[in-house]
């Protein structure tokens, strides 16, 4: 349901007025679509994987994100850097250094405001749906066609899912949490009176 969460948060934001820019990772642009296929089907060297997925983000910030967020656009993007920490990361075990390196080297931005400040760009707000292990593994096995990811163990998942919910506690002001184990309605009410707030 993530999918029908995302459009009809951007039918909230339209319905106030708000000009909104959906996207997604990997994705999101013609050279990020390509490299989307490449990772999501193909096997490569886990470096190899992590250096595709930040090219592809690197392009989707200067093509697409920091265009609309300069136009006052508000940006939804289905899945981003927490992703990579996530299945790079927490999944496959990459040193998390290396990860911290390429978010400051493809998100490290300047603002100028009389004083100079540096800040690594990041979204205001991330909804992580978070869903036990062995719910998450039913549905998947109805996906139909699964990609390398989708292939994989419940093992795999849950040190993804721990390591989302870790950055959601290194950075509580910008997650919420959604139980991803109650009904679409349910959650859809939680996200609306969520956005409202925004």
């Amino acid at each position: 349901g993530k999918s029908t969460h995302i459009d009809g948060l951007a039918q909230v934001f339209r319905s106030q007025g708000r000009v909104v820019t959906l996207t997604r990772e990997p994705g999101g642009t013609e050279l990020g679509e390509k490299l989307r296929d490449i990772l999501l089907h193909h096997p490569m060297h886990l470096e190899t994987e992590a250096l595709l997925m930040f090219a592809a983000r690197r392009e989707h910030l200067a093509t697409v994100i920091e265009p609309a967020l300069q136009s006052g656009k508000i940006v939804i993007s289905d899945r981003f850097t927490d992703a990579s920490f996530a299945y790079q990361g927490g999944g496959r075990g990459l040193d998390l250094a290396k990860l911290y390196e390429l978010e400051v080297w493809v998100q490290m931005r300047l603002q100028s405001n009389g004083v100079e400040q540096r800040y690594v760009l990041q979204p205001d707000l991330t909804f992580l749906f978070d869903l036990p292990s062995a719910t998450a593994e039913a549905r998947r096995s109805a996906a139909r066609d699964p990609d390398k990811f989708e292939q994989l163990n419940t093992d795999f998942f849950e040190k993804v899912r721990q390591e989302y919910l870790r950055r959601a506690q290194d950075d509580a002001a910008r997650f919420r949490i959604i139980d991803a184990s109650q009904s679409r309605e349910i959650i859809w009410k939680k996200l609306q009176e969520i956005s409202l707030s925004i």
